[in-house]
């Protein structure tokens, strides 16, 4: 299982852009066969800043994400939005142990 949690900062005149963009990403990638996970989240205290958790089940699933139209849709378009470059952090998973609970 590959999780990735993507930080975005997103410039305030571009929000609604920016969710509108992320949710038809949103609505392609949780369609993916190697999709487990796809959660959107927008930070309480300052709103301009998403984060994207992402659990696929193999780096070939995210390799194919990332080929996908609504990805390079969605990167493209989004890019020139941010306050900053997106960030990508990598996570192994601790607990749940069990790999039959993924």
């Amino acid at each position: 299982m590959i999780v990735t949690c993507v930080h975005v900062n997103v410039l305030p005149e571009r929000m609604a852009d920016f969710r509108e963009a992320i949710a038809e990403n949103y609505r392609g990638t949780v369609t993916e066969p190697g999709n487990i996970r796809f959660d959107v989240l927008q930070q309480y205290d300052d709103p301009c800043r998403f984060m994207i958790y992402e659990v696929f089940e193999s780096e070939e699933a995210v390799l194919m994400h990332k080929e996908t139209p609504h990805y390079l849709k969605w990167r493209d378009t989004v890019q020139n939005w941010m306050a900053e470059p997106r960030r990508g952090i990598r996570y192994d998973v601790v607990e749940p142990s069990d790999r039959s609970l993924w």
